[in-house]
């Protein structure tokens, strides 16, 4: 097993004349707002088991050792687990980086072929009749959701007859794998997955329209489908359009694939995806509103679906617009333009988080050519489900955004919102009623899932992860790795006490805030120099396997005012913590457990090619202890659900069973690695 290094970034930042206030932390210390401060740092907790907010570990499936969507969803979709994994790459310690390649793998694994069927039969079972199972997908074909040993290809929600192969989705499971390969830099898994890579373009680039460079699809195969309906067709049928989202969402890839390439040196895939990468980023202006935002999609006759103004079509669609600013697919100068105009339109933001679009859809394929009526109730109303409703997968990317343009205030309000409903452990998917979520169609009316008043979803990680990833704007390239210090101007100083993912290097980082311009930056004290004042470049090769890097930034911030107190119960520094924690404060049927991993981390931590199984056992324990601690934890009166006793020991419930999955999934894995060395 490579042992994999890691690169931390500790930085400080001071603004003249501001009064600081000193903060330490767990995860982080700094100086200046200690609301910023201390939202950053209960963000990191999310990361790791603990008693004041939900972890990562709560998403842990043991049957089959990867993430769950969870909160009652029994697989793993690219669309709701994108904005986590995207926002986590960089920073998210083993064994959750290892697992969250295991959770990705289940697309990969399953990948289409042409051949295969979604759901394989197997000897001796009932023959799977169920149509979306029988599904074959064309090669390279990734899709919805997916499990060890089966898939769903197409959205499948809806009228699944009707759908088109899930374009998009393959697009952004293309980003995220290109992202997790160049940050982890493993030549062999490298050379292991870009093969499936290449055959996901391919399978993209078939649907390519020659005349415009651009991706003629049906509906349903956007990211968060099935809210794009295609092209309603004279006889009453649903044709093809250009959907802007594939556009989007592809480029993101190309550009990361090309870095692989770079860093394999492969001349004549370089060449090839050159040549993919022009003329994609070529054809962005045909997707683009006059204000110069992203539609949509665009007719084949010219009808252009989602410009703000028209008769007809005429909304603002989010979520393409934040992955275009996020992903950096778009320069500056249209940041800007797209930033403006969801600034300038409050009815896609109502409480905090980015709609799906606003106002209405009137392009569905379950009721075309109008916004309300028979066809538009239920889910598919204005502000419930993809129509108008607000996702917290696509909100890491828009608070992504948010701190590309250096518009802290939106960071704030929108992780803070989030906070409130992690601290009420509902954190829903998706939320409704246009965000403010008062009634949820899940998860209080119950018309799919019945819950126990708590819910812990995939897709809601992505606020605190993009919280984190925010802060210096992470861009990966072949040879190097780019920060853009983000630090919210009421911080005078910051500094990260958990490392930051970079190949097999180990680097500690440090530095001080006066703005967005770069002044020094050291490694290991010595002054380097700097090409750019507004990029950090880290070049891999000149970086030492150890090192201290410390950065300072002047030039000023605007004034930045929080508009909101920060959700203090429960604090994540509150928890008391017993250092001397023993098996026998546990429950009967916790104690053995406990005490087993207590030995296996022992003889692990001595084992130099157990890494990975060793930080597994080490962030089992700490759910254990999570559990402990949170019995003594005041959960407070609620947020926005009231918290009253039940809802407590349904929490409490909870951390339990994330422990004692722990502890089965490490029972699994000693019992592979016993297999596997015999």
């Amino acid at each position: 097993m490579i042992k994999r290094l890691f690169f931390v970034v500790a930085i400080v930042l001071i603004l003249p004349g501001l009064t600081a206030e000193k903060y330490s932390g767990k995860y982080i210390d700094g100086e200046g707002d200690a609301r910023f401060l201390k939202l950053i740092d209960e963000s990191f907790a999310f990361f790791h088991p603990n008693a004041a907010v939900p972890s990562v570990a709560m998403l842990y499936e043991p049957k089959w050792d990867t993430f769950l969507e969870s909160g009652g969803w029994n697989a793993w979709w690219i669309q709701n687990g994108y904005g986590f994994s995207y926002a986590a790459t960089p920073f998210i310690q083993e064994p959750w980086f290892s697992l969250l390649q295991q959770s990705w793998d289940m697309f990969w694994n399953n990948q289409g072929d042409g051949k295969r069927a979604g759901k394989i039969d197997k000897p001796g079972q009932p023959r799977n009749t169920e149509a979306i199972y029988a599904l074959v997908a064309p090669d390279g074909s990734l899709g919805d959701c997916s499990g060890p040993e089966d898939i769903i290809y197409k959205q499948g929600d809806g009228d699944v007859s009707m759908h088109e192969w899930f374009y998009e989705a393959t697009a952004a499971g293309l980003v995220m794998q290109a992202e997790i390969l160049l940050a982890n830099r493993d030549q062999k898994a490298i050379a292991y997955y870009l093969p499936k890579m290449e055959r996901a373009c391919n399978f993209i680039e078939k649907v390519r329209d020659p005349k415009n460079n651009l991706f003629l699809v049906g509906p349903a195969c956007n990211l968060l489908a099935p809210s794009y309906g295609g092209v309603k067709m004279p006889d009453g049928t649903f044709g093809k359009g250009y959907l802007a989202g594939v556009t989007v969402t592809y480029l993101a890839a190309l550009d990361r694939m090309l870095e692989i390439y770079r860093m394999t040196g492969n001349a004549e895939m370089i060449a090839l995806f050159e040549k993919r990468q022009a003329i994609t980023r070529k054809s962005l202006p045909l997707l683009q509103a006059p204000a110069g935002y992203f539609v949509k999609s665009v007719e084949p006759g010219g009808i252009k679906h989602g410009v703000l103004g028209q008769k007809e079509f005429g909304y603002l669609e989010g979520v393409v617009n934040a992955d275009a600013v996020a992903m950096r697919v778009v320069d500056d100068q249209t940041a800007e333009k797209i930033y403006n105009q969801i600034a300038a339109f409050p009815e896609i933001r109502p409480f905090d988080y980015l709609l799906t679009n606003a106002p209405g859809l009137d392009d569905t394929y379950w009721s075309w050519g109008k916004t309300t009526g028979p066809g538009m109730d239920g889910i598919k109303e204005f502000g419930c489900w993809v129509n108008g409703g607000a996702w917290t997968t696509v909100e890491g990317r828009a608070i992504l955004m948010y701190y590309r343009m250096g518009k802290f205030e939106d960071v704030y309000r929108s992780a803070t919102r989030a906070m409130k409903w992690s601290k009420d452990f509902r954190m829903d998917q998706p939320f409704t009623q246009r965000g403010e979520n008062t009634a949820n169609n899940w998860y209080d009316k119950g018309q799919w899932l019945h819950g126990d008043g708590v819910a812990v979803m995939a897709d809601n990680f992505a606020i605190p992860a993009a919280t984190i990833r925010g802060l210096f704007d992470y861009e990966y390239k072949s040879d190097r790795l780019i920060l853009r210090p983000r630090i919210p101007g009421s911080i005078t100083r910051y500094s990260q006490k958990e490392p930051i993912r970079f190949g097999d290097k180990k680097i500690w980082l440090s530095c001080r805030n006066g703005g967005p311009r770069i002044k020094e930056v050291k490694i290991d004290g010595k002054t380097i120099k700097t090409d750019s004042g507004d990029e950090v470049v880290l070049y891999y090769d000149k970086l030492p396997k150890e090192a201290r890097v410390e950065i300072i930034t002047e030039e000023g911030w605007e004034k930045l005012e929080l508009s909101s107190a920060y959700p203090e119960i429960p604090a994540l520094a509150a928890v008391k913590t017993d250092k001397k924690f023993r098996a026998e404060s546990l429950p009967d049927s916790m104690q053995k457990p406990y005490s087993a991993l207590i030995e296996a981390e022992k003889l692990l931590a001595k084992d130099p090619g157990a890494t990975v199984h060793h930080a597994f056992v080490v962030e089992a324990l700490a759910s254990f202890r999570a559990y402990q601690e949170r019995i003594g934890v005041d959960p407070g009166p609620g947020y926005f659900r009231a918290i009253d006793q039940a809802r407590k020991e349904n929490m409490l419930k909870l951390y339990a069973r994330t422990a004692m999955g722990q502890y089965r999934g490490f029972e699994k894995r000693m019992e592979n690695r016993s297999l596997q060395k015999n």
